[in-house]
Order: C-alpha cells, then sequence, then structure tokens
C-alpha cells in the first residue's frame, strides 16, 4: 500500500514540497487540496488577488528552479502569449523583475509539469480543486482531514504525512469599515476607492503595489518623448491623492546588484554561528553582533568607518544606518539612490555593506529560535529592521511609478514617528489621522504593512486546537537566578513549537507527521521568511523529512 501524503495549499511552499516528493524511490499517493480553483498559481501571484501592476520583488536570477527557470519559461512563450503577459521577449534577462501574475502563470505551468513528472514516475498524484481543509485531527497512526467541497458537502479522509502549506492569511473582505482596508489584498476591491485623499500605511513593496493599485484606477503611467516616466491623472480626479505613512517616512532602496550564488562570509559563517550555539547560552545576541562588525568593516571599511560602526551597538546601530535617509527628502534620496543602482547594474558593481548585510541575514537566521527571551525582544526590536531594510529592496520600476506620482503632485511621504492615532470615530468613510498636534481626514485608508506573524491560538483547525498539541514556540528565559545555577525554564512566546522538520512538538501518544509549513506561523523564530527562495527551503526541509521517514520504512520491511 502506498504511504499517503496530503500537501494543503498548491503555492509555491506546495509546489517545492511536490517537487521533493516526486523524486522518492517507492511510489507514493499524493493529494493536493487547494481552495481556489486554479491549482498551482499560489494566493500572491493569483491574478483575482493582485493588480496586474503589482510587481514581484524577487529577480529570475533568485527564484529556485523547479521543472525549468523562468528565463527559460519565458522564452519558450509564443509571442502572442507574451504579450497576453506584456512582456517584451527583448527585455526578458535573468536580473529582471516580473508582475506577481506572472509568476502565477509560471509557477502553475510548473505545478502540472511536476504533476505530470511525478505520474510518469509512478506516484498516484490527486489535485482536487476548490477543496477546503476545514479541520485537521491527528490520530494514533495518521492524521485524519475534513474537507468540504463546493457544494458545502464534508468528506473525511486519513493520511500518513500531512503538509499544511497555507501560505499567506488574507481576509475575504478587506475593507472592515466604509474606507477602512485591512490589506492591499485582494487588490481588486481597491479600484473602488474614489477621487478624494487616501492614506496607505507602510512604504514597502506591499504598500507601493497598494499605491500603483489605486493610481491606475485613477489615471495611467506613459514615458515621454526622453523615455522617462510619468503619470497621466484621468479628467475630475483633482481630488485624488495618497500620502504614504511610516513612523520613520522613508522609501525602500532600489534594488542592488550583486553576485548570485552569494559569496560565503569571512567571520559572521555558519560555522561561526554553530559554535556560539554548541557553548549552550542563549544571550548571544551581543557576541553575534561582534561577528556581524568583523564581517562589514571586512567587506567595506569606508562605510564602517562612515557610521562609526566600531562604536555602535545592537542597540544604536540602527540610527546610524538610516541616519542619512531620514535627514533626506526621500524622493530626492530615492532619485539619487535609483540612478545609483541603475548605473551598478549596467556595470555589474557591487555596493560591498549592502551585499555583505545581505549575505549575513541568512547566517544571522540559524540563531534566532535559540535566542533568550531578552535578546530575542532586543532582535526584534533593534536589529531585524537592518536586515528587512537592506534585503526588501524594490524593483526600480517600483521607485520609477513613485517618483512619476511625485511630479505629477499626486503623493506625498509622511513620517509619523511613535506618537500617532488612526481612528475611524467621527467620519463615515475612511479615517482621521492624529499626529504632532495635526489633525488630517483621509477619505480611504489601507494598513499594507505586510503578513503578520500568527501564533498557535490562531490555528484555524477547531479539531487540532482542540487536541492542544499546537503549542506556542518555547523560548528560553532570560536568566534571573543566581551565577552556577544551571536550571532553564523556558516561557512560550509565540509562533508554534516546531521540530527542524517544522513538526509540532508533544508528548501525547498521537501521530507526528503534521508539518506545519505556512509562513504566517514561522515569523516568530524565523524572522526573515518570506517569498518564495523560504518557500523552496521550507518544501525541500519537509520533503526530505517525508521521503527518509518513507525510505526508513522500506529498509525495516
Amino acid at each position: 500500500m502506498s504511504v499517503r501524503i496530503a500537501i494543503i495549499g498548491s503555492g509555491p511552499t506546495g509546489i517545492y514540497t511536490l517537487k521533493g516528493l516526486v523524486d522518492c524511490p517507492r511510489p507514493l499517493s499524493i493529494t493536493i487540496f487547494e481552495a481556489e480553483g486554479d491549482p498551482g498559481k499560489g494566493t500572491p501571484y493569483h491574478p483575482d488577488i493582485n493588480d496586474g501592476a503589482m510587481l514581484s520583488n524577487i529577480a529570475s536570477i533568485e527564484l529556485p528552479a523547479i521543472s525549468e527557470t523562468l528565463v527559460a519559461y519565458l522564452r519558450r512563450q509564443s509571442d502572442a502569449e507574451l504579450q497576453r503577459l506584456n512582456i517584451n521577449r527583448e527585455a526578458i534577462g535573468e536580473r529582471e523583475f516580473y508582475p506577481r501574475v506572472v509568476l502565477g502563470e509560471f509557477l502553475q505551468a510548473q505545478f502540472l509539469q511536476l504533476v505530470k513528472l511525478g505520474e510518469e514516475r509512478g506516484h498516484a498524484i490527486e489535485v482536487r480543486a476548490r477543496q477546503r481543509v476545514v479541520d485537521i485531527a491527528l490520530q494514533r497512526h495518521d492524521v485524519r482531514l475534513r474537507i468540504q467541497a463546493p457544494d458545502s458537502t464534508a468528506v473525511d479522509f486519513a493520511f500518513d504525512h500531512v503538509v499544511m502549506a497555507t501560505g499567506h492569511d488574507w481576509p475575504e473582505n478587506i475593507e472592515v469599515k466604509p474606507g477602512y482596508f485591512v490589506s492591499p489584498w485582494p487588490a481588486p476591491a481597491l479600484k473602488a476607492i474614489g477621487n478624494g485623499p487616501v492614506a496607505i500605511l507602510g512604504t514597502s513593496l506591499s504598500a507601493i503595489d497598494a499605491l500603483i493599485t489605486v493610481a491606475t484606477a485613477h489615471g495611467a503611467f506613459y514615458l515621454d518623448t526622453t523615455g522617462q516616466l510619468e503619470f497621466q491623472a484621468a479628467p475630475d480626479t483633482e481630488k485624488f491623492h495618497v500620502t504614504m505613512m511610516s513612523r520613520k517616512g522613508i522609501l525602500p532602496e532600489a534594488d542592488f546588484y550583486c553576485e548570485i550564488p552569494y559569496l560565503p562570509p569571512k567571520f559572521c559563517t555558519p560555522e561561526a554561528i554553530e559554535a556560539l550555539l554548541a557553548t549552550g547560552r542563549h544571550d548571544l545576541l551581543d557576541d553575534i553582533f561582534e561577528l556581524f562588525k568583523q564581517e562589514l568593516v571586512a567587506a567595506d571599511p569606508a562605510y564602517a568607518a562612515k557610521i562609526g560602526l566600531p562604536l555602535q551597538t545592537v542597540e544604536t546601530l540602527a540610527s546610524a544606518y538610516f541616519a542619512d535617509r531620514e535627514n533626506n527628502d526621500p524622493f530626492v534620496w530615492a532619485a539619487r539612490n535609483l540612478a545609483e543602482a541603475k548605473q551598478n547594474k549596467a556595470r555589474e558593481y557591487t555596493v560591498q555593506w549592502r551585499y555583505a548585510i545581505l549575505r549575513m541575514h541568512e547566517v544571522v537566521a540559524k540563531a534566532i529560535p535559540h535566542l533568550d527571551t531578552t535578546d530575542l525582544k532586543r532582535f526584534q526590536k533593534h536589529f531585524k529592521t537592518i536586515f528587512v531594510d537592506d534585503y526588501a529592496t524594490v524593483p526600480h520600476a517600483s521607485i520609477e511609478r513613485l517618483l512619476a506620482l511625485r511630479r505629477a503632485g499626486k503623493l506625498d511621504i509622511l513620517a509619523l514617528g511613535s506618537d500617532y492615532d488612526i481612528s475611524t470615530e467621527g467620519v463615515q468613510h475612511g479615517v482621521i489621522l492624529r499626529h504632532h498636534g495635526e489633525t488630517v481626514v483621509f477619505d480611504a485608508f489601507i494598513d499594507a504593512t505586510g503578513q503578520h506573524a500568527m501564533s498557535a491560538t490562531d490555528i484555524p483547525f477547531p479539531t487540532l486546537a482542540e487536541q492542544g498539541v499546537i503549542r506556542k514556540a518555547a523560548t528560553p528565559e532570560a536568566r534571573t537566578v543566581l551565577l552556577g545555577d544551571e536550571d532553564e525554564s523556558y516561557v512560550r512566546t509565540g509562533g508554534i513549537d516546531l521540530d527542524q522538520a517544522f513538526r509540532p512538538k508533544f508528548e501525547e501518544n498521537l501521530c507526528r507527521n503534521l508539518y506545519c509549513a505556512a509562513i504566517s506561523f514561522l515569523l516568530h523564530t524565523l524572522p526573515f521568511v518570506q517569498g518564495i527562495t523560504s518557500a523552496h527551503e521550507i518544501g525541500e526541509t519537509v520533503s526530505t523529512a517525508i521521503v527518509e521517514s518513507v525510505t526508513t520504512e522500506i529498509e525495516m520491511a
């Protein structure tokens, strides 16, 4: 009898999990449940969720290949198909960025190829579209799923292994009050925002995508005779104006050129982090910061001297890192940074300090689940923002659109600071913003601060929640006992307590073959988990664990 495996979700994580499973030497019975009608596209890249103008923030060269690379897929498309996707054949390249919906088309094509390949290798693969998993129960020897069909009937199935690859968690109705949108997705809902002042909370790519979605409902972008992108407002949209706002009031930087695959670091290495972890200590953040400083000084001594790196601490580095941007007009800075990024790309020049931080974020991430409560809070509050800003650069086209809207008089950036209030009380539509002694009314408000971390209490499967096996992650408590007392205690701080293969940790005598690969539940202890590269790593880890389990069963039989 074949091992029965269920994958809940057919987005990037589910696809990369399937990729690993089809390599299993033993025939498997794999069922993929997808709540939507288009298996393989993934919610972040689905045309019903995204506006066609929304850009992905991952270049082709960074996408882990599935059956083929994104560039290979695009180059084999017909001219008619490329025209449908609004892609110029001459512009296809490894360093280019594409709309989210294009990645959705690519992912679905790869998914279907994997299904075909798996069947050719002897696996039984069933894809069940419009089938929503509404409950999970761990049993003694397997995992039960309750599936709701389109006609609302519910059927139970049992599996040997179940992968929760449910991806992002967005509400179906994002306009919770008139003019108040709790998410930029599904994006088509934003098209209804009228001719008036609009506030967007956030300045990351998610916020820029929300901005572009609303803007293209009130005008159009075009290239002038010099090749510069401009924005032409539609008639009768004089009152349309957007204010993007964040605590610092700065914009993300433009994507920067660097060598891929990454060159190995010299000081802040996986081996150095492993050596720190081997000490058994959990107050490691200052030691990690010293490795960070050594790496940055070696990579770019001029930059290290400019920000006074030798004197910086975990708590002070962010102020030095962001100082230039905070002290300059955000649009002037964006224009200058974009020009630099374009020039560096053209001559294949790497800014070493940016590259060093980019490479270190993956290394530092290995230590985060092992930090104690004090250092975890310090990391989240002070150090994390440096890495996020560095790797969350945006496509050049996104900056060009911002500058075009600015020139058209349709965009401002507001630095909120930490003392502000956004309220729906007193207005029938939109919000009232109070900050720095001022009161501003916006007809519409969009919270575009991105996917928020979810915890054990957010598990949407009632039986699984009732079983009590899904617990918050256990974080070592900072030492408060006398020196020499080796007792160690833990507190549950958030997320889900998982092992290295993303399986929940528990003592109950129940099947352990449930894999929580949903990114929203991993953000607490894996703060840099985001996008398709993380989906690849998670899918590879989970599929490897399943294949090893199946192989072990063969050897023991």
